[in-house]
């Protein structure tokens, strides 16, 4: 049985993306394009599907693009490098959550205020957003 030509739609549907996904993905250089046959379609390596998936994975735990970027330009011999990159990123996910904690328990402050209040009164919430420095 003869190997399946690994076009831009086939590409996408092993990697599990769109064909825009992998447009772009070109232009911010995290793939190669393939030279386009004089006649034809381009035929994509399977080690662009690897990477693909590579990309879709990083962006799963958090990196953008341009920390993929660079991860990509990492190789498995470089592993202290790789770590300590990755324990930056584990530092601003930490920081997040962080923020997003505080917001949820200024927003749970702010729901039992609401349901606390009476119904006569303007909405705690909407006071709240409106005067950022009064404390309720």
């Amino acid at each position: 049985m003869k190997p399946q030509k690994i076009t831009i739609a086939v590409a996408a549907r092993l990697s599990d993306v769109g064909i825009e996904t992998i447009r772009y993905y070109q232009r911010q250089g995290l793939i190669e394009e393939p030279p386009r046959p004089s006649q034809g379609y381009r035929i994509y390596p399977e080690q662009t599907i690897a990477r693909i998936r590579f990309i879709k994975r990083a962006q799963e735990l958090g990196f953008t693009l341009r920390e993929i970027k660079n991860l990509l330009q990492l190789d498995a011999a470089q592993c202290d490098e790789t770590r300590a990159f990755a324990e930056e990123k584990l530092k601003v996910i930490e920081d997040k959550i962080g923020g997003l904690q505080s917001i949820r328990h200024t927003l749970q402050e702010l729901i039992d205020h609401c349901n606390s209040s009476d119904a006569n009164e303007a909405c705690p919430i909407i006071y709240s957003i409106s005067h950022p420095s009064v404390q309720l």
